[in-house]
């Protein structure tokens, strides 16, 4: 008995309740809970956690960032995240199928669908150079070891000192050398900077000068490309087993690049300055700015991942622990990849003579830069290379499957045939050919230029706008007491009060708080000493209109093929949910979802017959939801399950 209870809960059924096959056998769902939450961890905790925060945390104010930080978390972060999750997991359709729930929002949908498109582009390039450093690492040195390469200038001053024998496993007290004239330079340039720029980028002289393709960069984003295919080559089916190594082992290596930090002579201040509370910047506007920013996108909210996700859970899983879990993770996750930054950068300021902050950095320029460079100083610095490397690839890897089957599972729900379903695996290989051949532009030696203008524009205030549309439309178009009603006939209790009051006022206030504060703080992106000519700003801005602009336009079309004769009736027919909203099973569809006749019968109707019904259902829907109903949790409509 003890064992088929463990198993239900494995399997996502409630506590206390029977257990009961529900598998959407035409859809598919996960193996079982495990699968999910590890996958949404994967998707949640991306590069950002390793080479955003850090730097955050210690600009703004260290630990004292971490109040503002954690308040966004609880009022903005996880109750976003479960809206999402309970969202898609209540009518088991992707980012474009939940828009059932009020047609006339479904351009929000293809929003998510064109943010996922570009971060997905993108995203696959950085994990392609974090492949390469990998199979460069693979060495007895590492190449940005010396200045004493082809690529490198007069003005590269190494932290090492100069090659001799066995330099690589010296002692690292015996590294030490040169620091004097590193300390005097005015401008010094490391050789993993000019490894970076000069020979893995080549980079151009600006973002109009494409040069050529880099075919190592190119040969391993095609080596990316395949691994994700692969891992979702049966959907979720697949993708479910692979993070059980994918999600995990990240936190196995930083265990051990965090063990192998602390033991080094200066981590001690690195992590001092990691965290050293400067409670003063509390009041700063901008400090609560960046805290309520990082929750937002680190935790994936409004890129489509997160209701794709929940779509392939059982109808009753219990998706509010699910949400409290995976949101506490990738916040811890963060903090805790702070000390492994900070512990190897204060090693790094200790030896140069300098303070941490100027080593420390964030983005490409951690990653690639500033932390290989420190590895250097390690004894055995391929190996702890290799780990680091090995890391970022799988992180970016778990937010990669989300991003690609966020586009596969929204266009097989919207075609919906049993054939494009049989056929999922040939969608899933047509969109990694096409994200393959859109990366290629990044792959020139202009390629880090575009990277990081669809990184600021292509995913920035466009994903604030989506995500302030979608809590109107559930809370006060579709209706708040309607929603808490669902919830609660999926999860069989109502959502907290908690979340119910940020669900319709705290968090639609902190998102329009970040999209002021985003308009407010913006400033023209630049690369180092690089400013960006106005016409790739306007690019920029089209990258991010691109996924609003969707919203209005396809509003506009549903009204205009609405039924009704004024404009005032074709608005209020788009507004309404479409007759088959509900959950996708036939056994959940209860109360004001329960359809007439013997569930046990499966009839064909003709397409009279559907009208006629379709306009019953209707005007029985209209007549619930005009009803005044006792309470926000709706208990009152909810049947006792027929034996």
């Amino acid at each position: 008995m003890e064992a088929k209870q463990f198993s239900g809960i494995l399997n996502g059924a409630v506590p206390g309740e029977p257990v009961k096959k529900d598998e959407n056998s035409r859809r598919g769902n996960w193996g079982n809970q495990i699968e999910f939450v590890l996958t949404s961890v994967g998707y949640a905790v991306g590069l950002g956690n390793v080479w955003r925060f850090p730097y955050l945390c210690y600009r703004n104010g260290g630990g004292a960032f971490m109040f503002p930080y954690f308040i966004m978390l609880v009022f903005c972060g996880i109750p976003l995240f479960f809206l999402e999750l309970s969202f898609g997991q209540f009518t088991s359709l992707g980012c474009l199928g939940v828009w059932k729930v009020s047609p006339m929002f479904k351009g929000v949908g293809y929003g998510m669908m064109v943010v996922s498109t570009y971060i997905g582009i993108y995203y696959n390039v950085v994990i392609c150079i974090a492949f390469y450093y990998f199979f460069m690492s693979m060495t007895n040195l590492l190449p940005w070891t010396y200045c004493n390469n082809p690529w490198n200038t007069p003005d590269c001053s190494g932290v090492v000192g100069t090659p001799r024998a066995n330099a690589t496993f010296a002692n690292v007290s015996a590294v030490v050398s040169g620091v004097t004239e590193i300390v005097n330079r005015t401008k010094r340039t490391s050789p993993s900077e000019e490894y970076w720029r000069n020979y893995v980028l080549n980079i151009s002289d600006g973002i109009g000068n494409f040069g050529e393709v880099r075919l190592p960069i190119l040969g391993c984003l095609a080596v990316s490309w395949v691994v994700v295919f692969l891992c979702l080559i049966r959907g979720v089916k697949s993708s479910g087993k692979v993070v059980y190594f994918t999600a995990t082992f990240p936190y196995v290596v930083l265990t051990i690049l965090f063990i192998r930090g602390i033991t080094l002579e200066g981590a001690v201040s690195g992590i001092k300055y990691y965290l050293t509370p400067q409670w003063q910047k509390i009041l700063d506007a901008k400090v609560w700015g960046d805290a309520a920013s990082q929750i937002f996108y680190s935790l994936g909210c409004a890129w489509g991942g997160l209701i794709t996700m929940a779509s392939y859970n059982k109808f009753h899983n219990n998706c509010f622990r699910d949400s409290i879990i995976i949101s506490v993770t990738n916040c811890g996750t963060s903090v805790y990849a702070g000390f492994v930054i900070f512990s190897i950068l204060g090693f790094m300021a200790h030896h140069l003579g300098v303070d941490v902050s100027e080593v420390a950095d964030h983005g490409p320029g951690l990653a690639f830069v500033a932390y290989p460079e420190a590895l250097t100083l390690l004894p055995i610095s391929p190996l702890w290379s290799l780990l680091f490397f090995f890391m970022l690839i799988l992180l970016g890897l778990g937010t990669q499957f989300c991003l690609l089957e966020t586009l596969v599972t929204a266009i097989v729900d919207e075609i919906g045939t049993d054939w494009i379903i049989r056929n999922k695996t040939y969608v899933t290989l047509g969109i990694a050919i096409v994200g393959f051949l859109l990366g290629v532009p990044l792959t020139t030696q202009a390629g880090i230029y575009w990277l990081l203008l669809m990184d600021n524009y292509a995913a920035s205030f466009s994903l604030v706008v989506i995500s302030c549309i979608m809590c109107i439309c559930i809370m006060y178009v579709y209706g708040h007491k309607n929603y808490f009603k669902d919830v609660e006939m999926m999860l069989g209790f109502p959502p907290p009060i908690f979340f119910r009051i940020c669900w319709r006022f705290v968090s639609p206030l902190i998102i329009s708080f970040i999209l002021i504060f985003t308009v407010i703080q913006y400033k023209p992106i630049t690369y180092n000493d690089y400013v960006y000519p106005g016409w790739s700003l306007v690019i920029g801005f089209a990258m991010a209109l691109s996924s609003v602009i969707c919203i209005p336009i396809y509003a506009l079309f549903k009204i205009a093929m609405s039924e009704g004769s004024t404009f005032v009736e074709r608005l209020k027919n788009s507004l309404k949910p479409d007759l088959d909203w509900g959950p996708a099973l036939q056994e959940h569809r209860k109360g004001r979802y329960a359809t007439t006749g013997p569930e046990s019968v499966e009839v064909c109707p003709l397409k009279e017959d559907l009208k006629d019904e379709g306009k019953e259902k209707l005007k029985e829907k209209e007549d619930e939801i005009g009803l005044t109903i006792p309470g926000s949790n709706g208990s009152t409509l909810n049947p006792t399950p027929s034996a």
